[in-house]
């Protein structure tokens, strides 16, 4: 797997999410060498979502690199936008090397950059004149750090409720993910308890989420236990500590849906300055570089810590932005990539 000695790729992109298809879609439609890497699977995100997940925007906010995503749903479906994404990658036919990590982005005296990453046991290297990281947040959810959190019956991302028919479930987490896993369970027949440190769900939570909550709450439907601390998992149990006491919640599962935070050590081990408080990296919004020549950060990933601020539909015109800065400063050097050159 190693490509040392190779010409250097004009762009690899970190992620193989919307964002980084979008980036190589782009990349091809400019004529430039481009590879995308990703640890996971193509869309790996969209991968482990809930499988009945809809989005709650429409199809044509989720069209990247000017392809029109068909669908006649208002609202599309996991499935379907997993399968517009392997589209847009066929038509452009975008390189990939899936289910390989990169572990560090090295600036090197000539002004590449040598990327190296690993798939199992095996170890590769390969060089670019840009890298874009475009790797988002889903792949690091926030974790409790309490006793039990490991126990295998309590998990970090819900994926369906068949499962849990006539089960005691409790759900972490008071957000948009909380709130639906909450009702997603209750409708299949689950018993869910709803544990969330605030004293109510979230303002965040979708405006025609919130109130079927509120009414399953408000009957009895679905238990809530509002301004809690999760103290410990036990067997058969979660402990919770309120104002008022410590109560244990008999469980046979759990889900702690608390959020995401980004993975921001690749970033700054390559020398990106990122800031401590927000997690929000160095880069210049016109044209997404960092502080770092030739290292650039797409999508989710430029919000830091407040990671329900980017979505696909407010950050499509990263892919151009980069791009566009590539081909630019290539001609202004007058060095454009032979591919370029040709087009």
């Amino acid at each position: 797997m190693s490509g040392e000695g190779a010409a250097p790729l004009d762009l690899l992109v970190v992620g193989a999410g919307p964002t980084g298809i979008n980036l190589g879609a782009e990349a091809r439609r400019a004529g430039l060498s481009v590879l995308l890497v990703d640890r996971g699977p193509l869309v790996a995100a969209l991968v482990g979502y809930p499988l009945d997940m809809r989005f709650f925007t429409t199809a044509d906010k989720l069209e990247i690199a000017g392809i029109p995503f068909p669908v006649t749903d208002e609202k599309p479906s996991r499935n379907q936008a997993i399968a517009y994404y392997q589209g847009v990658v066929r038509a452009f036919g975008v390189p990939l090397a899936l289910h390989e990590e990169v572990t560090a982005i090295e600036p090197q005296p000539d002004g590449t950059l040598r990327v190296r990453s690993r798939r199992g046991d095996a170890a590769a290297e390969r060089r670019a004149r840009a890298v874009a990281v475009a790797t988002g947040y889903f792949g690091n959810p926030l974790r409790l750090g309490v006793q039990g959190e490991e126990l295998p019956w309590v998990h970090a991302r819900y994926r369906e409720p068949w499962g849990h028919w006539g089960d005691s479930v409790v759900v972490i987490g008071g957000g948009n993910s909380g709130a639906e896993t909450a009702l997603d369970l209750w409708r299949h027949g689950a018993r869910v308890t709803l544990v969330h440190r605030g004293p109510a769900p979230k303002a965040t939570v979708k405006y025609w989420v919130r109130p079927d909550l509120e009414n399953r709450i408000a009957e009895g439907s679905i238990a809530a236990c509002f301004s809690a601390a999760v103290e410990r998992f036990e067997p058969g149990a979660v402990v919770v500590r309120t104002p008022a006491e410590v109560r244990r919640i008999p469980a046979d599962a759990a889900y702690v849906l608390i959020g995401y935070e980004p993975e921001t050590a690749l970033l700054e081990r390559a020398g990106v300055r990122v800031d401590p408080a927000t997690l929000v990296p160095e880069f210049d919004p016109a044209t997404c570089e960092t502080n770092v020549p030739g290292l650039y950060v797409a999508g989710t990933i430029q919000a830091g810590g407040e990671t329900h601020r980017i979505f696909i539909e407010n950050s499509r015109e990263d892919g151009p932005r980069v791009v566009g800065h590539l081909v630019r400063r290539a001609g202004n050097r007058d060095c454009r990539p032979e591919s370029v050159r040709r087009s």
